[in-house]
């Protein structure tokens, strides 16, 4: 132990914060108590979050804690301490404890001339712009590329290394002749020195190529100072044909106008002829299906009406045999009229015209025709014509059975 050393560890311990004084009589005499507590903060202060134990009392815990100070320090600041040393706790430790407080120490120190200096440089030093870095960026990305194809050739020729050696190691010790080293020296001279002349006769070239193209530069430039004015000229002056072609230009216009104006005429009366006859189509398709449909009424009437007329003739049947024939005729004539205008009665804007003819009731087959025409009377201006439907039902054919004179005998009674 020395007495600078106890000296800096208790300077140390000020400046870093210890809660106790230590003064330098504490180390005279072992002390593990003081020694455990100085390295129990020491280890807390460079890791709080560390875990050990700081039973001290016995002999055992005293070796488990300086063992657990020592691998710690060990793995985490890589420091090397001497157990024994630390467990004799007099001076002897206080080396040891100075090595752990020198490292706080000089981070400290460190730390604190950092944050002066930062205080009173600017900043704004440090900052840099990363737009003019991109062109370093590239840079570096195609050295890294190069290198990365360098080293591959590099480690292929290596690998050729075992052969080449060979080769040239027996073609160091192959014995050098000097004829053979002097023609192959003047060969290379005469080479060189017709690669020397082919690159004069270049050079000489290039003076006369350069002399060509000056002069056909200045003879485009006159031709370009030619053309310009000739254009100039062209441009001032006014043709001959210009005030016709105005002219013409004007009653072009003109005509396009009216052009486009017939043209718009034109198809809006397409389009209103479409129009109409797309409307006469949907009139003409819905008188279809109105007459369609009164077809089909009339139709279910007349079955209708024969069905009745089959029920009515088991009474004409039982009639008395002194009715006359005409009341029989106007009666059957009258029954499918009488329907046809009760059907009708619904419609106010339709006319009904209706003809029956019947046949002589004395033969065999018995029918009646009719015929219904239907007109459309709208009040529309368009004239449309007058539709008809002639319908004729069939009538089942009957026979009425004429009352039979009755004999003189039969009155007699």
């Amino acid at each position: 132990m020395s007495f600078r050393d106890l000296r800096n560890f208790t300077e140390m311990m000020r400046a870093l914060g210890y809660p106790r004084n230590i003064s330098m009589e504490n180390f005279r005499t072992p002390n593990f108590g003081l020694v455990s507590e100085v390295l129990l903060w020491l280890v807390k202060r460079y890791e709080p979050q560390t875990d050990i134990p700081s039973d001290v009392e016995t002999e055992q815990d005293r070796v488990f804690f300086i063992k657990a100070v020592a691998q710690f320090m060990a793995t985490k600041a890589h420091i090397k301490l001497n157990t024994k040393k630390l467990y004799q706790a007099d001076g002897h430790a206080v080396k040891e404890l100075l090595k752990i407080t020198s490292v706080l120490y000089n981070a400290m120190m460190t730390k604190g001339m950092e944050g002066s200096k930062t205080g009173e440089e600017d900043t704004s030093k440090f900052k840099f712009d990363i737009s003019s870095k991109i062109a370093d960026l590239k840079a570096a990305r195609q050295l890294a590329s190069e290198i990365t194809s360098k080293g591959a050739y590099l480690y292929d020729l290596l690998g050729k290394e075992v052969e080449l050696r060979k080769l040239r190691t027996e073609a160091i010790a192959r014995p050098l002749e000097i004829n053979e080293m002097e023609k192959v020296m003047r060969i290379a001279i005469k080479e060189t020195l017709a690669q020397v002349q082919k690159t004069k006769d270049l050079l000489n070239n290039v003076a006369s190529d350069e002399a060509n193209l000056e002069a056909k530069i200045e003879k485009r430039k006159l031709e370009l100072e030619r053309n310009q004015k000739r254009l100039q000229t062209l441009q001032s002056v006014r043709p001959a044909f210009m005030d016709e072609y105005e002219k013409v230009e004007e009653e072009l216009q003109k005509q396009y106008d009216v052009y486009l104006e017939k043209f718009r005429n034109l198809a809006y009366l397409e389009q209103q002829l479409e129009d109409h006859h797309r409307m006469e189509q949907e009139r003409f398709e819905e008188a279809e299906n109105t007459l369609r449909l009164m077809q089909n009424k009339l139709k279910e009437e007349e079955k209708r009406l024969l069905k009745t007329e089959s029920n009515d003739d088991s009474d004409i049947d039982i009639q008395e045999d002194d009715e006359p024939d005409s009341e029989l005729e106007e009666r059957q004539l009258s029954k499918p009229r009488t329907a046809m205008e009760v059907l009708m009665q619904g419609r106010p804007s339709k006319r009904v015209v209706g003809t029956m003819q019947g046949g002589d009731l004395d033969d065999d087959e018995d029918s009646e025709d009719s015929k219904i025409d239907v007109e459309d009377d709208e009040e529309d201006d368009d004239d449309l014509e007058d539709e008809s439907i002639a319908l004729s039902p069939a009538k089942p054919s009957r026979r009425v059975r004429k009352p039979e004179p009755l004999d003189e005998s039969d009155n007699d009674f």
